[in-house]
């Protein structure tokens, strides 16, 4: 194992994995987030049909009731890293994470699949959010953009590849076998951390679990008004992506009637954020993550109108080809948002990274559910709805992101 020497915020030495292997490790296990909802989406009219589902929009909570249990989890697992150590939280969250897979495969209702589901999406939040802990124990600034940004690439490949992992699933057995995919996915990356990762958060750099003083973290963390409005940025951008996720597979094969094609055009849209991302780790060296920030809304924000334009302009059904090019240009603006931003609002926490890493995915998560959703129950088989939620939610981010900026150089300045 290659090993090398970086610092926590006290300076002292911190062993880690050659740049690869830890981008490999946990490329690995943040993309079980996106998987576990990617994958499901060609299951999608098979579940509603096992589960008796007669409402589509009800199909729309297989992605929500994740998201509602990661946001749960969050709030748990942050202080947790910061108590017990960034592995030993991981390992939890995956152990939790491999119970609510058997609960949502067994399920025979509704009601006990979403309850599965939301246990998953609690314990995934341990590899989320102590991976995020962990990785800013062993870089800053620029230099943790960069590995986010590698990180961020292999993640977005993940669900690239997702819809058509599932629906080969699929072809050869029951829409529940998904979840043992997921299971195994889960159990590799789990050992791959427990057999090579060294910790990274010293004992006597751990803040123990304590009501008041988690209390008075909080209201630190919270006060920080640059954090917060990176925090509502994320959400804004997140709930984009939610809405797409929950109303894609309608969209491609209702709407576009792409049938068993869907997994490959589902990707195709995410081609150009895999490219971005990586060239992001050279880019953000060069002109600093704020300007990266800046572009990638630009671009968002401006295609995003031309979308919704075009939607008005054809009944609401844009030519296939024409919303194809136009959503590779959003979606290629994604993981530059994601991988910067999230990097601008840990810098400030120094040593309660975990505690911020959770409250900002919290927070972030609970406001995409409550967007995605509004915006996706006027869904009506047309692209309109998903344009003006991106015109809505890139107007907000490009505020957010103004009014962070100017409060860090406040800060700075006093």
């Amino acid at each position: 194992m290659s090993l090398s020497h970086s610092s926590q915020p006290t300076g002292l030495p911190v062993k880690r994995l050659a740049e690869k292997e830890l981008v490999a490790l946990f490329a690995l296990m943040m993309s079980l987030t996106a998987l576990s909802m990617d994958a499901m989406l060609p299951a999608f009219p098979f579940i509603a049909e096992s589960l008796a589902i007669v409402d589509y929009q009800k199909t729309q909570w297989i992605v929500s009731a994740m998201i509602l249990g990661m946001v749960f989890g969050e709030i748990f697992f942050g202080p947790l890293s910061d108590a017990i150590g960034r592995k030993k939280s991981i390992l939890l969250g995956i152990s939790v994470y491999l119970m609510g897979s058997l609960v949502a495969l067994s399920a025979s209702s509704i009601e006990v699949f979403l309850l599965g589901r939301m246990i998953q999406g609690f314990g995934v939040a341990g590899p989320k959010i102590a991976s995020r802990a962990l990785i800013r124990d062993m870089y800053k600034g620029a230099a943790m953009a960069r590995i986010m940004s590698f990180v961020m690439m292999v993640f977005i490949l993940v669900p690239m590849l997702a819809p058509s992992i599932g629906q080969l699933v699929l072809q050869v057995a029951d829409w529940r076998w998904i979840f043992g995919l997921l299971m195994a996915q889960a159990s590799i990356a789990g050992a791959w951390l427990l057999l090579r990762q060294p910790e990274t958060l010293s004992k006597e750099n751990r803040i123990p679990l304590n009501r008041k003083r988690l209390m008075a973290d909080v209201r630190i963390v919270l006060s920080r008004r640059d954090v917060m409005a990176y925090t509502v940025l994320l959400g804004c951008i997140f709930g984009g992506l939610m809405l797409h996720i929950s109303t894609a597979q309608s969209i491609f094969q209702d709407v576009y009637e792409t049938g068993d094609r869907f997994p490959l055009f589902f990707a195709m849209l995410a081609i150009g954020s895999a490219v971005i991302n990586f060239s992001n780790g050279k880019i953000v060296l060069r002109v600093g993550m704020l300007r990266c920030v800046i572009g990638a809304l630009t671009v968002l924000l401006s295609t995003a109108f031309i979308l919704l334009f075009v939607s008005l302009l054809f009944d609401g059904v844009p030519p296939f080809a024409l919303f194809m090019g136009l959503g590779m240009v959003m979606f290629s603006c994604f993981g530059m948002v994601f991988g910067n931003v999230n990097a601008m609002a840990m810098e400030p926490l120094g040593k309660m990274a975990g505690l911020g890493a959770s409250l900002i995915s919290s927070l972030s998560s609970l406001l995409a559910i409550v967007l995605s959703t509004f915006v996706g129950q006027f869904y009506n088989f047309t692209v309109i709805p998903l344009a003006s939620g991106f015109v809505l939610f890139s107007m907000i981010a490009f505020i957010m992101l103004r009014y962070g900026y100017n409060y860090s150089r406040r800060h700075a300045e006093e």
